[in-house]
């Protein structure tokens, strides 16, 4: 049905929890009761400007509006569908300029990026294939079948430069060629869909909204390889990316785009999905396969690798899902379309989930070799609450954080491992002058610990004992030969793991140790924490702007707060447990952290 207007609205996980159905529901009602013909509601998948949330565009006019509530549903209706007004309080106002912005392609979030991987996120609906194939869909399959030889896919997708997206960023054709080389009966093509860095939901993200271009993708790389039998080996607890990816096998196979006889060709493809039960570590390649396999999810050494011997011991290649949902463009569009953005080494785009203390959270996807200052003042507005901005995390708990000097940095694979950094899966968490960064290395080196498999002497026994350290320092007990400790640790554990989980474990303390050394040596020798965020290096003092309300003592769980009515108050600091109810509780400004 071809609509002169479409509805779209932002149906990504975030915004369903924000009653994103129940807008589309209000909608579709108004629509009915004003009698409106050839309008169409349809709910899509991620917009990425995740802040501003639930999203609802109007096209063809690009009307962008922000923080829409189901209660909305009747104006936007009456006023701009039928009466052709837009509706200022739920247009997206410029921070800088104060100016209100209808359409979103004149907003400083969107200005700098540019949407491949997540071109149909936001523009289709992730559960009608029709809808999909209006958009391009398995137009590059059908490209595949028809004119090209498996070795031309393979040397197509080498040329292009693509490097997986999932980690290491290790060249996608290149993994394709040994895999396609190593003659076997069966072959098996992989989507890595366990993402489970903190803060990341780009993977979940391109699921949710675009399942076809997955499945296109895992095609044409089975294609390639000669293998007939595809695997997503999701997590669990992303329940409605399995549900569209369910949809979208189920409406292919009726399709005629999966199963045997693809096409009329004699290329034959299927799909199964394999559920993972949230182990960080699945997300390595060969513990994934265990993982597959029914047994327990632990990393083996290469070689050999999975592209030469992995599942059931067959030539398998495991790729992520944004690498799978590129494959699609660059055979459609061609590798010089693919190499027109980004950079030598490392062409094309990346997609970042942009977290932290920042403003405009959100899913952004950016040509490779744009700076962090780009992505975090321009694209994701600067740091919330105009605090001053110290460092940013890439690559999730394997990553290293980088600090103001690094702004000017271009993004690609190369350049952030100079930097003790890694691209990861693209994760990004900005922080800003609050965070104590010895206890960050603690907070991210904790998760690797509770998810490390414990195979491997140098990941179980050194991270516990670098975990040690990190807590003695933010309790106010380090001595200054553990900061020699930490860095000899580290490196050992960097060069004597098993597998990428335990070798990058020690980024995040390397990194920190190197760009905030001065930080640590307030923690060692000053016993002092100068973001005032470890509580055992704080005290809390009342100042002379208690005017005696006795807030602060009626929240005080070990009574160590005295003093009358109306009169200024006082904390036992031998009795003061720090846990900060009084700093939390005080309207008066009175309570200050030392």
């Amino acid at each position: 049905m071809n609509c002169k207007k479409k509805i779209l609205i932002c149906g990504g996980t975030g915004c369903l929890s924000s009653k994103s159905e129940d807008i589309k529901h209000n909608l579709e009602n108004y629509i009915d009761k004003y009698g409106i013909k050839d309008v169409e509601v349809i709910l899509t998948g991620c917009f990425g400007f995740c802040e501003k949330g639930p999203i609802v565009k109007i096209v063809p006019e690009n009307t962008f509006y922000i923080e829409v509530k189901p209660e909305d549903a009747e104006e936007i209706i009456k006023r701009d569908i039928v009466d052709g007004e837009k509706i200022d309080r739920l247009l997206y106002r410029d921070p800088k300029s104060e100016e209100l912005i209808y359409d979103s392609k004149d907003m400083e979030f969107y200005q700098k990026q540019e949407r491949r991987a997540l071109k149909n996120c936001g523009l289709i609906d992730p559960e009608n294939i029709q809808d999909f194939l209006l958009h391009d869909g398995y137009r590059a399959i059908e490209k595949v079948l028809f004119n090209m030889s498996n070795a031309d896919v393979v040397r197509e997708i080498k040329e292009s430069g693509l490097r997986g997206r999932g980690g290491g960023g290790f060249p996608t054709g290149i993994k394709w060629e040994i895999a396609s080389k190593n003659a076997s009966e069966q072959k098996y093509i992989v989507c890595n869909a366990d993402e489970g860095d903190p803060g990341a939901f780009m993977d979940r993200s391109i699921l949710e909204g675009d399942p076809y271009s997955v499945i296109e993708g895992m095609m044409i790389a089975g294609y390639a390889i000669g293998a007939n039998k595809g695997l997503v080996y999701i997590r669990a607890e992303y329940p409605l990316a399995i549900h569209r990816l369910t949809v979208a096998i189920e409406a292919a196979r009726k399709a005629g785009y999966l199963g045997k006889n693809i096409l009329g060709t004699e290329f034959e493809f299927d799909i199964e999905l394999k559920f993972g039960a949230g182990a960080f570590v699945c997300g390595e390649e060969t513990a994934l396969i265990h993982s597959m396999e029914g047994r327990r999810g632990e990393p083996t050494s290469k070689p050999p690798y999975p592209a030469e011997k992995g599942f059931w011991k067959q030539p398998t290649v495991v790729n992520n899902v944004e690498t799978l949902v590129n494959v699609p463009r660059i055979l459609l569009y061609g590798k010089d379309w693919f190499r027109e953005v980004g950079t030598e080494t490392s062409p094309g785009t990346k997609v970042f989930a942009l977290a932290g203390k920042i403003n405009n959270v959100g899913l952004v996807e950016v040509p490779m070799g744009i700076s962090l200052r780009e992505i975090i003042f321009e694209i994701g507005g600067g740091i919330k609450n105009n605090k001053k901005f110290k460092a940013v995390q890439t690559g999730g708990p394997s990553g290293g954080c980088l600090s103001e000097k690094d702004l000017d940095t271009p993004i690609d694979f190369d350049t952030l491992s100079k930097k003790g950094s890694i691209m990861g899966s693209g994760g990004m968490v900005v922080m800003d002058e609050d965070d104590c960064m010895v206890a960050i290395a603690k907070f991210f080196l904790e998760f690797t610990l509770d998810e490390s498999c414990g195979k491997c002497t140098p990941c179980r026994v050194g991270n516990t004992r670098l975990y040690e350290i990190l807590d003695r320092i933010t309790n106010g007990k380090g001595k200054p030969d553990d900061l020699n400790l930490l860095k000899e640790l580290s490196e050992g554990i960097k060069a004597t793991s098993l597998c990428g989980l335990g070798q990058t474990s020690a980024n995040p303390v390397l990194s920190t140790l190197n760009q905030f050394y001065n930080e640590y040596l307030d923690h060692v020798v000053d016993k002092k924490c100068t973001a005032k965020a470890c509580q055992k290096l704080i005290t809390f003092h009342i100042t002379d702007n208690c005017i005696g309300c006795t807030a602060c003592s009626r929240m005080c769980p070990v009574n160590a707060i005295e003093g009358s009515l109306k009169h200024k108050h006082t904390i036992n600091s031998e009795i003061c447990i720090k846990c900060g109810a009084c700093f939390e509780n005080c309207k008066f400004n009175a309570v200050e952290k030392l």
